[in-house]
């Protein structure tokens, strides 16, 4: 069976030295991705200077980037989705490391009628510091490294990093929509598109991507675990504003309680947009 096509959707604000990073781990796969696509909710110039000199190193790269109207990481998403060309769209926040076998090992885990929820290890403050100035390294560390960094209280935990292949107890919560982020998230397109992806109702911080897993559930799309084999390091920042959390909470309620699938505000928008 041939290998899907990889689209992998980075989504960024503002954030040019961690996006930076990131990128450079996405250069760095084993095995790269077909394209990747930068979801920017309106950064300024600065970023789009990083995302241009990757793409002249040669990375597969687009930018796609919308007005600063406020957190909206839903439409972001929703617009660089519907130009992606790829199989499977595999999601990373821009302040996340990819380890240099993420791509390879959703890859190998992505199966039809399943999307792929994965989780991460988060870095200090001071650690991200380190790492945003190419002071740090975690990508090349060693067993001994990651273990005096956890000792030290630089990193919250190790167990992400381990790397254990498909089994049937990754199939176990296939309805434990509370598991998915879209941090570290890999769907089909066809299934991101039936479901008509994020919801943009959704704007400021909270729970849009529990509202897209909760509607993928519910259109017969099982949840299966890529705990101990696709974390990501996330770079530290502070806290989002959220002020809007209560009334997106209120809307994943609704959708709770409701039989919809597709969403309302959601990518059928775009589909027709030049890719």
């Amino acid at each position: 069976m041939s290998q899907p096509e990889v689209s992998l959707i980075v989504t960024t604000y503002n954030r040019p030295r961690a996006l930076d990073r990131v990128l450079a781990s996405i250069a760095a796969q084993n095995r790269r991705a077909e394209e990747t696509i930068v979801a920017d909710d309106g950064s300024t110039t600065e970023t789009a200077v990083i995302v241009e000199r990757w793409r002249s190193q040669g990375l597969p790269l687009r930018h796609v980037w919308q007005a600063d109207e406020g957190f909206r990481a839903g439409m972001a998403r929703n617009r660089a989705c519907a130009g992606a060309e790829g199989d499977l769209l595999i999601f990373l926040d821009g302040d996340c490391l990819a380890l240099p076998d993420f791509v390879q090992t959703h890859v190998l885990l992505a199966e039809n009628g399943w999307f792929v929820a994965g989780n991460r290890v988060l870095l200090s403050p001071a650690l991200t510091e380190a790492v945003e100035s190419g002071r740090e390294d975690p990508l090349r560390w060693r067993a001994g490294q990651w273990l005096a960094h956890r000792f030290n209280g630089q990193v919250n935990r190790l167990l992400p990093l381990a790397r254990l292949g498909d089994a049937a107890w990754r199939r176990r919560s296939p309805t434990d929509w509370k598991l998915a982020r879209t941090c570290n998230l890999a769907v089909w397109r066809s299934d991101f598109l039936r479901v008509n992806g994020f919801d943009e109702r959704f704007d400021g911080w909270g729970f849009e991507d529990s509202d897209f897993a909760v509607r993928l559930i519910r259109s017969g799309v099982k949840l299966k675990s890529g705990r101990l084999a696709t974390g990501v390091l996330h770079l530290w920042h502070p806290e989002n504003d959220r002020e809007r959390a209560i009334r997106n909470r209120a809307l994943l309620d609704e959708a709770l309680q409701s039989d919809r699938v597709r969403a309302i505000q959601g990518v059928t928008a775009y589909l027709g947009e030049t890719r």
